[in-house]
């Protein structure tokens, strides 16, 4: 069973339907990417989810159970317009929002320690948020998300404002709490962060469904026979006759192959000319090529 299932979900804004009957599945565990362009429904869908607004047509399911009031405090959202308190202290604020989740003072402060410690945050108890950088504030913002031990989790730009060295220290934390049980909607334009954490995605587009699948099968379906073969020195490019040469960088050639043609194929020709290749790989389309082509076509 899914912990999350959206059934033909509609949600329109006047004379606009920001949502266009859009049906996915979130399995339990799992890093799942939302992803389209600006304007495409991900922000409406993800407010569908955490009951900030209704659906207008079809429903939405968690643990099974059609959405209702009790569900929001099994969430876990960190918007990308961040929502913190500027003047409030971070100690303070962290144990306002996690009892506004259902903690008793004692549970939220123990977790809040815990996860502070974590982050090495300690010294930031009593700073005022307006004090904080921008990405010390993203640190603060994911521990509100995740304090009370949600069972969903939904990220939106997470690593937004963070360097590489904090940004390495919530992905570490986000894949933990992916193998610990907890499912996580990440929702990014960063096409090469949704490859390197996420397993399943969906790409939604004016409101409708697109795509919907594991990221290796997608990038299976997509690809165009091509492969990047480095020879050991330079060749004679009479020797490639009746091959489609579609790139060249000194020894480095991409071939791109008919239909029905398969790499044994191009290493036979290859070989039978008398080359010596130094590596032979096939070419797999990126997640951003792939996100490019279906919403422009």
């Amino acid at each position: 069973m899914p912990v999350l299932k959206i059934d033909n979900v509609v949600k329109r804004f006047h004379n606009k339907t920001a949502v266009n009957g859009a049906s996915f599945e979130v399995n339990k565990g799992k890093i799942f990417g939302l992803l389209g362009p600006n304007g495409a429904g991900k922000t409406t869908l993800i407010r569908i989810i955490t009951s900030i607004l209704k659906a207008d047509e079809g429903a939405v399911f968690l643990n099974g159970e059609k959405l209702n009031e009790f569900h929001p405090t099994q969430i876990g959202y960190m918007p990308e317009e961040r929502g913190l308190y500027k003047k409030m202290k971070v100690g303070e604020q962290l144990l306002y929002l996690a009892q506004l989740r259902g903690m008793s003072y004692k549970d939220a402060k123990k977790a809040i320690v815990d996860w502070m410690t974590k982050f090495e945050m300690q010294d930031w108890w009593n700073k005022k948020i307006e004090e904080l950088s921008k990405g010390m504030q993203q640190k603060v913002q994911f521990i509100v998300t995740v304090v009370h031990s949600p069972k969903l989790i939904i990220l939106d730009e997470p690593f937004t404002g963070l360097d590489p060295v904090n940004t390495e220290l919530i992905r570490k934390e986000i894949m933990n709490l992916s193998a610990n049980g907890t499912t996580i909607i990440f929702s990014t334009h960063r096409m090469e962060q949704v490859e390197e954490i996420c397993e399943d995605i969906v790409l939604v587009n004016e409101g409708k469904v697109i795509l919907d699948g594991k990221v290796a099968k997608i990038k299976e379906d997509f690809k165009e026979n091509k492969y990047k073969v480095e020879f050991a020195g330079e060749i004679n490019d009479d020797l490639l006759s009746g091959l489609e040469v579609e790139d060249k960088d000194g020894s480095s050639f991409v071939f791109k192959l008919d239909i029905g043609q398969t790499s044994n194929d191009l290493l036979k020709i290859l070989l039978d000319n008398g080359v010596s290749i130094k590596s032979f790989n096939e070419i797999l389309p990126s997640l951003n090529d792939i996100f490019i082509k279906l919403v422009t076509d």
